[in-house]
This record gives C-alpha cells, sequence and structure tokens, in this order.
C-alpha cells in the first residue's frame, strides 16, 4: 500500500499545488491514501471549513495539523464535525477534537493517523512520546498501519521520537519546519522516517512568508506584518509503501515538485 504524505500546505499557493499536482501522483505512484499537513492552509496560518474542503475536493482523502490548528475561531467546530482531521494528541483533556484516527485506503485496508506536537521550542504539553504509545495500543485492536505526523521543531527531539517508535508504526513525518531534511529512511525495526517532510507552498519565499517583512524582523527586532509569498509553487511531499499489518515499510521516498 502507498500511502502520499504532503508536507504542511501554506495559503493560496500551497493549495493550488494540491489541486495541480495531487491527480498525477496518484497514478504515477500508485498512491492508496493521501495525507497532508493543513495548519497553515487558510492564509499561512490555520484551517478553515472552506479550505479544508478544497484540500478534500483535489484529493486529499486525510488532513493533520500542529500549533497553528487554533488560529481561526471555526476550527472549534470544524474538529467536531469532521472525522478526517485531526490536531495534535497531547493538547490537555477537554480540547475539541481527536488526536487519532482510523481511516479506510482505496484497498479497503484500515490506516490509523496520529498527530503529536513535540515540546521542544514549542507550548509546553502532555508528553507526545507517552500519548502516542497509548494511541498506537489503542490502534492495534484494529490495524497495525499506522502513520503519525509528528510536528515538532527540533530535530534531536524528532530523532528520539523516530527511535522510541521505530518498530511499533509504519512511518513516522516529521513536520512543522517547512524545509525537507535529506533523510528518508527505513530504520532498523522498519519504521519509514523523515525528520521534515518540507512545506508545499511559495518556494521563494521564508517558510512560505514573503522575505522582506522577515529579514525586516530579525534586522530590527520589531514586529511586522507577515503574508503569504507568491510566485513559483513548491509541493513537497514522500511517498511511503507499507507492509500491510506488519508495522513495517517497505520504502520511504522524498518528494519536490515545483511550478510557476
Amino acid at each position: 500500500m502507498n500511502i502520499l504524505f504532503i508536507g504542511d500546505v501554506v495559503g493560496r499557493p500551497g493549495r493550488r499545488a494540491v489541486r495541480r499536482l495531487v491527480p498525477s501522483l496518484r497514478q504515477e505512484y500508485s498512491v492508496d491514501l493521501v495525507i497532508a499537513n493543513g495548519e497553515n492552509v487558510a492564509g499561512g496560518a490555520g484551517i478553515t471549513s472552506e479550505t479544508a474542503r478544497e484540500l478534500f475536493d483535489a484529493g486529499v482523502d486525510f488532513i493533520t495539523t500542529g500549533n497553528h490548528v487554533w488560529d481561526n475561531k471555526e476550527v472549534f467546530s470544524l474538529l467536531e464535525n469532521e472525522s478526517r482531521i485531526i490536531r495534535p494528541i497531547n493538547y490537555p483533556p477537554g480540547c475539541p477534537g481527536q488526536g487519532y484516527a482510523i481511516i479506510t485506503s482505496n484497498m479497503g485496508i484500515p490506516v490509523g493517523i496520529i498527530n503529536a506536537s513535540g515540546r521542544t521550542f514549542l507550548p509546553s504539553l502532555d508528553c507526545p512520546f507517552r500519548a502516542c504509545a497509548t494511541a498506537v495500543d489503542d490502534l492495534y485492536g484494529e490495524t497495525k498501519n499506522i502513520i503519525i505526523d509528528f510536528h515538532a521543531e527540533a530535530t534531536s527531539e524528532k530523532l528520539a521520537f523516530g527511535w522510541f517508535m521505530d518498530g511499533k508504526v509504519s512511518a513516522i513525518i516529521g513536520t512543522h519546519t517547512h524545509v525537507q531534511t535529506n533523510d528518508a529512511r527505513i530504520l532498523p525495526r522498519g519504521t519509514a522516517y523523515i525528520t521534515d517532510v518540507g512545506m508545499t507552498g511559495p518556494r521563494d519565499s521564508i517558510l512560505g512568508v514573503k522575505v522582506e517583512p522577515v529579514v525586516a524582523k530579525f534586522l530590527t527586532g520589531l514586529p511586522q506584518r507577515f503574508e503569504v509569498a507568491k510566485g513559483t509553487v513548491e509541493l513537497n511531499a514522500v511517498v511511503v509503501e507499507i507492509l500491510d499489518g506488519s508495522c513495517q515499510a517497505k520504502r520511504i521516498e522524498s518528494l519536490k515538485c515545483t511550478f510557476d
């Protein structure tokens, strides 16, 4: 079974990339399930019902999020009513939505998807290691095909999480930093891993944002108005081939597609 995981979709340019490229990528790689991180899909910060629907209409089957999930107020009702969108599992009890779910692939195979947030240089939440271990135990009753979106800043935390979960899940896909890392591999016990899958949005930008105000903020320390950049668009993703029911992956391949 082949799973396409698309890195953080940023604003309108990112949505345009998904619309344009997902149908052909599905065909080229015989994709059975498409997952996208959508925490920045609405204007570069947060997600709305309309932008989520645009991703689903473009061929995305499931959406994960991250620390920007709460940036639009309507996400509270969206998370309660849309089972195909999850938020990080390690937010405290009482937060809207769920941290994991099961979706059926085109092949009729159930796949568990977990979203978790790191804690280094990010808000202090519950332990993602323990929360995911508990969720994995719960999912094993229905499937061992499990994908984790680990939304974290520090590469050390992501790597530690990868080694901790190796052999327990099919794949761990790092998100959040918007820069694709060159370390896609299968870990010794069979889990596919990449520290960060990258971003889907404007290439000539700083993490999807116009360059000038970001540089000005670093130079002056003063607040700036950030806007999603324009121009050439890049889609960053990975294709993971998993072995049904074994908590193991056969291969992981990084993708980088651009167009004007």
